[in-house]
């Protein structure tokens, strides 16, 4: 019996020569697998760990650099009050408007409605709020009929947009247009749909907002 040979293992299990049987257990492929999906799903929420980290530091130094700028706001304002500067110097002031008054403006009163006499009423009631009438009667025959709006204002090209808006103020909902004429006078031809002249305060209180725009709002910190 060889060496080899273990005691008691005689006759057919007898080894001999010098292969001999591997005693040691197989590897079981279930094991493999559930160590490559261990791996996997270990890297997954390494990972999935190692971003939330960045967006927590990310998120801190964003709000840091917020609050840094709204410190900034008063420190800018404490400059401007320590040099003597007014409170509302951050503010774009808009200068007052310089704007022709109601003498300066030469209007003819046209009617391009059915309605009787209806331009000499509004001729003078602006003749009474300070403006110079000339003509008075109806539309050409261009307009006659032909207005559905409150009214339209017609001047020359070279006429200064102020006169138009200071005349606005009377009439809201006027359209504005230009012909070929060269006088400074303007034409205000009453539509279809005019009721009556704005009342004398609404009319000063639109004045006095063309001369005297809001200034535009300060910008935010």
């Amino acid at each position: 019996m060889s060496m080899l040979t273990p005691p008691g293992m005689g006759g057919k299990y007898r080894v001999t020569g010098a292969a001999y049987p591997r005693m040691s257990r197989k590897r079981s492929r279930r094991r493999i697998v559930f160590a490559v999906l261990g791996s996997v799903l270990a890297l997954a929420l390494l990972g999935y760990g190692a971003l939330q980290l960045i967006d927590v530091f990310q998120g801190d130094g964003s709000k840091r650099n917020s609050a840094a700028g709204a410190k900034d706001c008063p420190t800018a304002a404490a400059e401007r009050a320590a040099k003597g500067a007014p409170a509302a110097a951050s503010a774009s002031a808009a200068p007052a408007v310089k704007l022709p008054q109601p003498a300066e403006i030469t209007v003819n009163v046209y009617n391009a409605t059915p309605r009787a006499g209806l331009a000499k009423a509004v001729g003078d009631e602006l003749r009474k709020r300070g403006f110079v009438v000339g003509n008075v009667g109806n539309a050409p025959a261009g307009f006659d009929k032909k207005v559905p709006g409150t009214g339209i204002l017609l001047g020359s090209p070279a006429t200064d947009k102020a006169v138009f808006s200071v005349l606005g103020t009377q009439l809201p909902g006027t359209t504005q247009q230009t012909d070929t004429r060269e006088g400074a006078d303007v034409d205000l031809i009453l539509g279809d749909a005019f009721k009556e002249l704005s009342t004398p305060q609404a009319a000063a209180d639109a004045l006095a907002a063309l001369a005297n725009p809001v200034p535009a709002p300060a910008k935010n910190c």
